[in-house]
C-alpha cells in the first residue's frame, strides 16, 4: 500500500488527487509542517530530503515533488492512459505541460507574490503575464491540454489554476474558468477533495 505524506491547506491535495486518478489503495500520513520545531519522520525525511508535502512511499519506492509524483503512478498504475506511454509521439507535448506547473506557473506566481520586476526574455519561465496568455493560448478551444483526453498535465495545471485563484492571484478569464471546472468536476477530484477535508478535521480533533 501507498504511503502519502500530506499537510492540511497546502497542494498535498494534488497528491490525494492523482491517487484516486489511478485507482490505487494508499494510506495518508499527516505531517505538521506548521510545527516549530519540526519532529518530522524518518520515512518522510527520507522520500522528502527537504521536508515537503506531497511524498510518497511506495514499496521501495520513495518520492516527493509532485510533477515526478504524478508521472511515477501514472506510468506504473495507469500505464498509457493519464500518461501516453514513451514511444507515443504525444509523450513530448505531454511532459512539457506536465512539468509547466513547476517551471512557470510557480516561479511566476512567486514573482507575483514578491513583486519582483521580471524581464520575460531573460527570465527562464518569462513573466506572470506570459505565462497565464500561453495557458490560455494553449487551451482555447481544447478540451484537454495534451494528448486528446485528460491526463496527469491536466491535473497539475488546473491544480495550480485553482491555487492561484484561492489566493487572489489570478482572475481567470473563460478559457482557464471552464477548463479548471471541467477537471475538478472529475469524480477523483471530488473524492480527493472530500478526503484532504476528512484528513484536516482528523489531524485537527488529534491536536485539540
Amino acid at each position: 500500500m501507498i504511503t502519502l505524506y500530506w499537510s492540511p491547506q497546502t497542494r498535498a491535495v494534488r497528491a490525494l488527487w492523482m491517487l484516486e486518478e489511478v485507482g490505487a489503495d494508499y494510506q495518508v500520513q499527516a505531517v505538521d509542517i506548521r510545527a516549530t520545531p519540526r519532529n518530522d519522520p524518518a520515512d518522510f525525511l527520507a522520500a522528502s530530503p527537504q521536508g515537503k508535502v506531497p511524498a510518497l512511499i511506495d514499496g521501495e519506492v520513495k518520492m516527493a515533488d509532485s510533477a515526478a509524483m504524478a508521472l511515477y503512478l501514472a506510468d506504473r498504475y495507469r500505464p498509457g492512459e493519464l500518461a501516453p506511454r514513451a514511444d507515443d509521439p504525444a509523450r513530448g507535448e505531454f511532459l512539457y505541460w506536465l512539468l509547466y506547473s513547476p517551471a512557470t506557473i510557480e516561479p511566476a506566481m512567486m514573482e507575483k507574490f514578491v513583486k519582483l520586476d521580471v524581464e520575460s526574455q531573460s527570465s527562464p519561465w518569462g513573466n506572470f503575464d506570459d505565462m497565464v496568455s500561453v495557458l490560455e493560448k494553449r487551451l482555447d478551444g481544447r478540451t484537454w491540454v495534451a494528448a486528446d483526453r485528460f491526463t496527469m498535465a491536466d491535473l497539475m495545471l488546473a491544480g495550480s489554476i485553482q491555487f492561484m485563484v484561492q489566493f487572489d492571484m489570478l482572475q481567470p478569464g473563460p478559457v482557464l474558468k471552464n477548463y479548471m471546472d471541467r477537471c475538478l468536476a472529475r469524480g477523483a477530484a471530488q473524492r480527493a477533495q472530500q478526503r484532504d477535508g476528512q484528513e484536516t478535521a482528523r489531524m485537527g480533533a488529534a491536536s485539540a
